[in-house]
């Protein structure tokens, strides 16, 4: 799990690159529950979108300061 005050440290590219990721890994925990019906660990899916929420806020926050 992500802090903002761990986000905030990073760069808008490290920023962005953890969003592509992120969105990544949201895209395949979606496909797999649609496969499947359930997934292994289902507070995964939550906590991700959760996780990029907190880093487009970041992201937001530092090109908004710039």
């Amino acid at each position: 799990m992500l802090t903002m005050s761990e986000l905030m440290g990073l760069s808008k590219e490290d920023l962005q690159a953890q969003y592509t990721q992120i969105s990544g890994d949201i895209f395949k925990l979606k496909n797999t529950l649609r496969i499947s019906r359930k997934l292994e660990k289902p507070h995964e899916l939550k906590q991700k979108k959760k996780d990029r929420a907190r880093v487009l806020t970041a992201l937001n926050k530092k090109l908004s300061a710039s």
